[in-house]
């Protein structure tokens, strides 16, 4: 299932520990404790993930992703459906992001969620 679709966004966010997911900002939003590690746009289908410095460089020059909206100063990246990018590693650039995320979040945070390493 397409990471591009609401379902495959949706079952792809309740496969990781300790995540919601809300509607807002016009998008899918998925969260881990709280804060926000990826979204899809529903009027026009793109994804938004926080990467590195070095990932942000590295996909903004390719075709189908930009800088995201709202998010850019802190390294989010925009994907439309048109990417080079393949499924799984879009996949990975989520799961990524995801972990880039929860580690973020306090230690006490993280034990509450059962993400603690």
């Amino acid at each position: 299932m397409s990471l591009f679709t609401r379902e495959g966004f949706t079952a792809f966010v309740e496969s990781l520990p300790a995540t919601s997911q809300v509607d807002q900002w016009d998008s899918r939003v998925g969260k881990v404790g709280d804060k926000v590690f990826g979204l899809l746009s529903d009027n026009d289908r793109h994804l938004a993930f926080k990467v590195s410095e070095e990932s942000f460089e590295i996909l903004t020059a390719l075709q189908g992703v930009s800088q995201a909206p709202y998010f850019a100063k802190r390294k989010w990246v925009s994907v439309a459906p048109d990417t080079e990018l393949q499924e799984a590693e879009l996949t990975e650039y989520l799961q990524r992001s995801y972990r880039a995320v929860a580690g973020s979040l306090t230690r006490k945070l993280r034990r509450e969620l059962g993400i603690d390493d």
